[in-house]
């Protein structure tokens, strides 16, 4: 586990990806003994019939925005732990199905409430503003969470870009992965396709919420949300909408596939709020991926952290009602 701080050396220097696929350094940590991993990051560990493909480099500065002082999660677990339905309901189906999805050509399309309509191409979203390494803290409303360094610009960079009319006041993202395209790929055919995420403008134009495009340093894998997804690091991981295709600008609040699949349980907002419990778990506290035995459990930070850069968007709203 890594326990050097991330602010000294490049995000591809740290923990090396072949430390990780090296099946004989595995092995040689099981034999030092069992108390040194994680039950999660045991699930992580890589299945032998998964192939982690090399991915483009991104040229990434450092962000003042980023965490510090934290544990970055390995690549393998980022990798090969994961929730993305549409290539099943175990967390190490996207890595073994994920591959399949093509993510070259893609396009991403502006619609709704804007002066024009209008499509991007992800090589020109790659270029439209400079790339920015952020280390975040990802917490599942399952309650575990990593510490992961992502790499993209602010969302607000890309809205400006979009031209919304003044009456704009949410923002609709919808994932590329339908049940057309999930044929052969082992997708979970529980939830209505395709993906639909959705937030405040407030919200989407806030500087720590993240265009993102790369890990560690590179592109993202499928199994991540390549090519673009988003990064909301005080909200739940589900509301970081992967695989984006269409971003659509509106004037009422939009139907989400959570929201809509269970609301007593996932509401739109979805702030991460350990004084509100799932119905099923508390989120009081979360499980730390690949962390050491006795490091696993520790307790959920009100809106993940960034309260400080982000509860006024919340003012006067009851957080237990509007959660």
């Amino acid at each position: 586990m890594l326990i050097r701080k991330p602010n000294d050396i490049p995000s591809s220097e740290i923990t090396p990806k072949s430390a990780f696929l090296n099946r004989r350094a595995f092995m040689a940590a099981a034999a030092a003994g069992v108390g040194a991993l994680s039950f999660d990051g045991l699930a992580g560990i890589i299945n032998p019939r998964t192939t982690v493909h090399a991915a483009n480099k991104l040229n990434v500065t450092k962000s003042p925005l980023s965490t510090t002082g934290e544990p970055l999660t390995s690549y393998a677990d980022i990798t090969h732990y994961n929730n993305y339905y549409e290539f099943g309901t175990d967390k190490s189906d996207p890595a073994e199905h994920a591959g399949k999805l093509q993510t070259r050509p893609w396009t991403i399309s502006v619609e709704g409430m804007v002066k024009k309509p209008k499509t991007f191409d992800i090589d020109t979203l790659l270029k439209l503003r400079p790339q920015e390494e952020r280390v975040y803290r990802f917490r599942c409303v399952e309650a575990w969470s990593m510490v992961i360094p992502w790499a993209g610009y602010s969302l607000s960079e890309f809205i400006k870009q979009c031209d919304p009319l003044p009456g704009a006041k949410y923002v609709q993202f919808l994932s590329d992965v339908d049940k057309k395209s999930m044929n052969g790929l082992g997708g979970f055919s529980g939830i209505n396709w395709p993906y639909s995420e959705g937030l405040r403008m407030d919200e989407a134009m806030h500087p720590l919420t993240l265009l993102t495009f790369g890990l560690y340093g590179e592109e993202l894998p499928n199994q991540d949300g390549a090519p673009v997804r988003l990064i909301v690091p005080w909200k739940y991981g589900f509301k970081s909408a992967k695989a984006i295709v269409k971003v659509k600008f509106l004037d009422k609040m939009p139907r989400t596939t959570w929201n809509d699949l269970a609301p007593g349980e996932y509401g739109f907002y979805s702030n991460v709020n350990p004084n509100v419990d799932h119905p099923r778990w508390t989120q009081k506290s979360e499980r730390v991926i690949g962390a050491s035995l006795f490091k696993q459990r520790k307790a959920t930070l009100m809106f993940n952290g960034y309260g400080d850069q982000v509860a006024s968007l919340y003012n006067g709203m009851d957080l237990k009602k509007n959660f």
